[in-house]
């Protein structure tokens, strides 16, 4: 894997000159932060050796670099789920090549539901610990001592520095936001009543089919993770209409304008 890792970082650094220290993984209808990136430089997942291809609607599936606020950012427009039929690794795999790259922090957003009944659709969630509810995680299997160490520590999974920087950030723009923990769900099916009480009786606020793989491996690889959950839909059991994707990306873009201000905001302190 790890030469599999080089042989993408050796391809992505023949096309484009940057050194980001920060990036963001976008969810679902979450994609609009690409429009304040300046002087932008795009690759297609596709074109990238050892890639996975993202085949969900809502993400666009390329690597955008350029500047944020005078920072220099790498976005990832459109992530890899467990359920599109990929392994963990095979997930997880860009969060490898951007620690190659030469990035540090990663700003993690999601799309999914909500169980705490003080959220409503369009709130904006700061992750503060997850529940990995997936049945797996990316590091079993062999360890590479060259990635990271065998046993990782999870203690503070999302940087509490970083958490505490975006909530002063949120106060200052006036964006409100809720707190909590996210449970990762395997998917792809939206969760059962019956499971949505399971999930918040273990101390859930949110659940959603994605982000927990993504920051095991940072946490493994020692980067610094902040995570922003936006709630689109109350969850199975709560929300009295059924779910449809088409809906969790519209209110996803209707958040997307805060959650952009905040996120550039966020970039510029950090």
């Amino acid at each position: 894997m790890y030469d599999k890792i080089i042989e993408s970082v050796d391809y992505i650094n023949s096309k484009v000159s940057r050194n980001p220290k920060i990036a963001v993984i976008l969810g679902s209808g979450l994609g609009d932060l690409v429009n304040v990136v300046q002087e932008q430089e795009e690759i297609s997942y596709e074109d990238i050796p050892n890639f996975p291809i993202s085949t969900v609607k809502g993400h666009e599936g390329k690597l955008v670099f350029g500047k944020i606020n005078g920072k220099e950012v790498l976005l990832m427009q459109g992530r890899f789920h467990y359920y599109e039929g990929y392994t963990m690794k095979e997930v997880t795999y860009p969060i490898y090549v951007m620690k190659q790259l030469g990035v540090e922090k990663i700003i993690v957003t999601n799309a999914c539901g909500g169980i705490n009944k003080s959220f409503e659709p369009g709130t904006l969630m700061l992750i503060n610990d997850f529940i990995n509810l997936f049945g797996d995680n990316p590091l079993i299997g062999a360890n590479d001592e060259r990635l990271g160490t065998r046993f990782p520590d999870m203690s503070e999974p999302y940087k509490i520095e970083l958490i505490n920087k975006a909530k002063g950030i949120a106060d200052e723009l006036g964006i409100k936001y809720g707190e909590g923990v996210y449970a990762g769900f395997m998917g792809p099916y939206y969760e059962t009543a019956a499971e949505i009480v399971m999930i918040g009786r273990h101390g859930a606020d949110a659940v959603g089919m994605s982000t927990v793989p993504e920051t095991i491996v940072a946490n493994y690889l020692g980067m610094d993770v902040l995570g922003i959950a936006c709630i689109t839909n109350m969850a199975t059991g709560i929300q009295k209409v059924k779910h449809s994707h088409e809906r969790v990306v519209k209110t996803a873009k209707k958040a997307s304008v805060d959650l952009c201000k905040w996120i550039a905001r966020i970039i510029q302190e950090i």
